[in-house]
């Protein structure tokens, strides 16, 4: 049975497998735009941009609010350290294991060193 927070996961790595989505993060990382602001790198369609945007609030990592006459969108920080925090959890895992091999290559070295010592 899925969760809410695979579900979650799920929505966020297939927005951020599109390559104007991880742009437009990167661009919010700085501050937050107007769809105006977000679209002018892009020879894409402003209404493009937006249905990008669209995706990345499905997917929770960013926000809109609203200024005036201007629709801000936001990064969402909790969410982008909810997906670091999940890939971090599997990274500690194959350090680990990174570190165990480390281990068992050096004792290997040290053990072959010493065979070659005793046979000469």
């Amino acid at each position: 049975m899925e969760s809410s927070n695979d579900g979650l996961l799920d929505a966020a790595f297939m927005a951020l497998a599109d390559p104007i989505r991880r742009s437009i993060i990167a661009r919010l990382s700085h501050g937050s735009a107007t769809v105006n602001d977000l679209a002018e790198p892009f020879a894409i369609s402003k209404q493009a941009v937006s249905k990008h945007i669209q995706v990345l609030e499905q997917a929770q990592l960013v926000t809109r609010s609203r200024d005036a006459q201007r629709r801000p969108v936001h990064l969402n920080p909790e969410r982008l350290e909810a997906l670091t925090a999940w890939i971090g959890q599997y990274r500690l895992v194959r350090e680990d294991q990174f570190r165990n091999l480390d281990a068992v290559l050096r004792s290997s070295a040290a053990s072959r060193g010493r065979q070659t010592k005793d046979q000469s």
